[in-house]
């Protein structure tokens, strides 16, 4: 029941977002109408496609033993969010 009443609140949080931004910029309530029910429609059906080149990119990866920088710790002289600069060998305060 959770899960569908997330699903809910995101699909009304894109429908208002659509709405908000396409009214901000055209003015029209019509358009901006128009793109808070064409947007949903359009994540819906580009969502599947997009999780599913991120699976074979995921696996090639796998399969190559490889992985994607970045998507854990940050290297030596990375910088972090905090605007520190980590040495080589340190790890995240």
């Amino acid at each position: 029941m959770l899960t569908f009443a997330q699903k809910t609140s995101q699909v009304l949080l894109h429908m208002v977002v659509a709405f908000g931004v396409t009214y901000g910029f055209t003015g029209s309530l019509a358009v901006g109408g128009l793109a808070a029910v064409v947007e949903p429609i359009c994540n819906v059906l580009v969502l599947p496609l997009h999780d599913r080149a991120w699976g074979r990119l995921r696996r090639r990866l796998a399969r190559a033993g490889g992985g994607i920088r970045g998507m854990g710790q940050p290297s030596a002289g990375q910088v972090m969010a905090t605007g520190q600069v980590m040495a080589a060998g340190s790890t995240p305060a």
